[in-house]
């Protein structure tokens, strides 16, 4: 490959203005941070669990190899010690907790904004009582609010460090969840939900993606995940077609994901958000297999 007169010059002219740089300078500069390797941890929502009692759904999870459990935020402020009761002696963790809140974040309704701020806040202290990495929060759901995209955007990024204050505070994290077209207007995609969190300019305030999602919205599971980069503190999977659990639909597949999730050094959990078409029993131990199989591959 030849190289230009014009390029020659100006790469010879960089190198020379770096040489001339005193040493003091150039061993000042920053040496880049490594990416961690990224690790495979394991969540499953409480609800999707087999189990009668949250202690039998802790014995299942445990027995079959997950990291964590994540709970409903609803009533979560009342079972707080319920939960570190029965984790205690346990390797098991409380990964995320999934929203659980009143009221709508970007309502055109200011009660209502009120009352998902009030009520978001006392999740986040139950949330950070637990060691959650993070409350899952939709902004809103389809025909929630009257609010244009823009007018939305801005009042979130308005609304979002006065929460992650109180999230940091609690030891937690507020995490904005993309959802697909089909239910919501707003928020759709990882690259969104991580430039808002550059925009609210917090250290409280994280994303996470989520699979069944990202099916319908995202051109590549690998750039989307490499888009959210440090905002990403949770993901969700579920099977790609019915949002079952994962293997219950001929095909799916997460490696392309997992590929961006191993780039970025992700640390926190993959947790089961879906239905069931089988039995849980068999299934659930079954989708774990299938994405520490996959892990593997990508």
């Amino acid at each position: 490959m030849t190289t230009s007169r014009r390029k020659f010059l100006a790469l010879s002219s960089l190198g020379t203005a770096a040489a001339a740089l005193p040493a003091s300078v150039l061993q000042a500069a920053p040496a880049p941070v490594p990416t961690p390797k990224a690790v495979l941890r394991l969540s499953c929502q409480e609800g999707v669990a087999p189990g009668k009692s949250l202690t039998e759904k802790l014995d299942f999870l445990e027995a079959n190899g997950f990291d964590a459990i994540e709970p409903g935020g609803r009533g979560l402020p009342d079972r707080v010690a319920e939960f570190q009761k029965a984790l205690q002696g346990r390797k098991l963790k409380v990964s995320a907790v999934c929203a659980g809140f009143q009221g709508v974040l970007i309502s055109d309704s200011e009660p209502e904004r009120k009352k998902a701020m009030e009520t978001i806040k006392e999740v986040l202290t139950a949330a950070g009582a637990l060691g959650s990495v993070g409350m899952i929060v939709v902004p809103a759901f389809n025909n929630q609010t009257k609010l244009g995209h823009q007018e939305s955007r801005e009042l979130l990024v308005k609304l979002l460090p006065e929460l992650g204050e109180h999230a940091q505070q609690a030891g937690t994290r507020i995490l904005l969840e993309p959802l697909n077209r089909a239910e919501c207007h707003f928020l759709r995609q990882l690259a969104d939900a991580a430039a808002i969190c550059r925009d609210a300019k917090h250290p409280g305030v994280g994303m996470m993606g989520d699979f069944w999602h990202m099916t319908w919205e995202e051109t590549s599971d690998y750039a989307a995940f490499i888009a959210a980069g440090k905002y990403l503190q949770h993901v969700h999977c579920a099977s790609r077609k019915d949002r079952k659990l994962p293997g219950e639909d001929e095909g799916d597949n997460y490696v392309d994901g997992m590929k961006g999730l191993k780039y970025i050094g992700y640390q926190n959990y993959i947790s089961l958000e879906c239905g069931c078409k089988g039995d849980r029993l068999q299934a659930v131990p079954a989708a774990a297999k299938l994405l520490r199989e996959q892990w593997e591959l990508a």
